[in-house]
């Protein structure tokens, strides 16, 4: 790509493509129905379970055609089979954007929220799972980009394995970058995307979930995202809908770069390393993180307090100049903060370059 041309993506996917990836997505043309796109689907599917070795005979991966957002609605609207049947914890926009697909769905939650910048409010669930029998599944966001925060699913695991009840996982922004123990906490299911840490391009999301969830009578509210009738056709060698090939093409790609770096360990070293370096760089400069703690942050995004009498106009415009981009605030936070991912196809100039740009304005 000629490097004149090239973006750097500091936003939660999609990602700064690697030369191989693009490159993947100029492929040849193919048909859905061929046997080339069966053997190139049903490699994706393993390469997927493979990321967290979690065990072929127990788990299959259902692929969705669509955003992560795609994937998080099909997973929920297909499992919970009624209204209060989950408990879903939200404390970002995705938590709550998970409470309103249910609700729309007919099968309305039990929500507990926690202020955005809060972590998930265990006693409240502990609270909840005591005195509610009718809850099957707790849901939660794993890394809630609204803030930043990783969210502590071995405590809420903790939670689940005490009071016998089962865990869905929005895993969009962390499949691939941060631990998801597939063998202790007690999952059914976990959706998540092939352009954010597994940085492929938009078009392909999945489901990791548990063999015999989708092999019961489906009571999905849709027939597009319904887990079952997907998982079903893939079984079969075909998609149920026409899927998008170039994107698998892609995803195939970066899942082979993902296994060759040393897998989600070794990428989630690497995110560590940066956003280290950016924290270090922004702290210099006067810029303070939204969430005080370490270890409440993920690997993957620091969202970042904007400066006194400085506005995300102020700080993005000079860096849209120079084919930077970062990421605004959602909501109540839009005013209050800017945030910076680290996936994707990054090198030293990339942040160097950020560095340079942060400056000026803060000089200005």
């Amino acid at each position: 790509m000629n490097t004149s041309e090239r973006y750097v993506l500091l936003n939660p996917g999609p990602v700064t493509l690697t030369d191989s990836v693009r490159a993947a997505l100029a492929r040849r043309d193919m048909c859905h129905r061929e046997q080339a796109f069966s053997d190139l689907m049903a490699e994706v599917r393993r390469q997927l379970l493979d990321v967290y070795e979690t065990a072929v005979a127990d788990w299959t991966t259902v692929l969705i055609t669509g955003s992560g957002t795609a994937a998080v609605e099909s997973m929920i609207s297909s499992l919970v089979q009624s209204p209060n049947q989950s408990l879903v914890c939200a404390n970002g926009v995705y938590g709550e954007r998970m409470t309103t697909m249910l609700q729309r769905a007919g099968k309305a939650p039990i929500q507990v929220r926690s202020e955005w910048q809060d972590d998930i409010d265990f006693a409240e669930v502990e609270n909840r799972l005591r005195q509610q029998d009718s809850i099957k599944y707790v849901i939660a966001v794993h890394h809630e980009t609204t803030t930043g925060r990783l969210n502590n699913l071995d405590r809420l695991a903790e939670l689940c394995v005490t009071y016998d009840k089962r865990m869905l996982v929005d895993a969009v922004s962390s499949f691939g970058g941060e631990r998801i123990d597939f063998e202790n906490w007690p999952l059914d299911a976990v959706a998540a995307t092939a352009n954010k840490c597994l940085h492929g391009v938009p078009g392909i999301a999945f489901v990791v979930v548990r063999r015999p969830c989708v092999q019961d009578k489906t009571c999905a509210s849709s027939l597009y995202l319904d887990l079952a009738t997907n998982f079903a056709a893939q079984e079969g060698g075909l998609p149920a809908f026409t899927p998008a090939i170039q994107s698998m093409y892609a995803l195939h790609q970066a899942l082979c770069e993902l296994h060759d770096g040393g897998g989600w360990s070794s990428r989630h070293d690497m995110y560590r390393q940066r956003t280290l370096r950016v924290t270090e760089g922004l702290t210099g400069l006067g810029i303070a993180p939204l969430l005080p703690s370490p270890t409440a942050r993920s690997a993957v995004l620091t969202a970042y307090r904007l400066p006194e009498a400085l506005d995300y106009e102020t700080i993005s415009t000079p860096l849209q100049k120079e084919r930077i981009i970062i990421y605004a605030g959602q909501k109540t936070l839009e005013k209050i903060i800017f945030r910076i991912a680290v996936m994707g196809d990054l090198d030293d100039h990339d942040f160097e370059k950020l560095f340079r740009v942060l400056r000026n304005v803060m000089r200005n």
